[in-house]
């Protein structure tokens, strides 16, 4: 799978699931040279290893089925089965998180399903709460 890369000029403009909250996301590449998601919701900026796409598709793939999103901050635990505690956890294809900056790792279930789905990799719920997600 191939990412087309979006600059900080033109990102992608996206909403939450449940449509409550607006973001923008776009690639670079960081000092390590490592291809990220850069993702800024309002004045926050998080990052997230762009590998975490091509990965989260293919565990989709194999799981064949619903997956609940299951949004947390970094402090807080996942819930788990869910792909925020997949996007976090030492069975995951880089054994640990996919967000990069220390204190904002989390969220992975927040923003990165509607990238995929912007992105035709998935289905997505938008429900009010409690939303999913299934590879296409």
């Amino acid at each position: 799978m191939s990412l087309l890369p979006r600059s900080k000029e033109d990102p992608w403009q996206l909403k939450t699931a449940p449509g409550t909250a607006e973001f923008t996301m776009h690639t670079d590449t960081n000092k390590e040279g490592v291809a990220v998601l850069v993702c800024t919701v309002g004045k926050t900026v998080l990052h997230y290893d762009a590998r975490c796409l091509a990965d989260l598709h293919a565990m989709l793939k194999k799981h064949g089925d619903w997956m609940d999103l299951g949004g947390a901050d970094e402090q807080k635990s996942a819930k788990d089965g869910t792909v925020e505690a997949w996007g976090r956890s030492a069975d995951n294809p880089i054994g640990g998180w996919y967000g990069l900056k220390k204190g904002l790792r989390g969220r992975f279930g927040v923003y990165i399903p509607p990238l995929m789905e912007a992105l035709g990799l998935c289905e997505l719920e938008h429900q009010p709460k409690n939303n999913r997600m299934r590879a296409k």
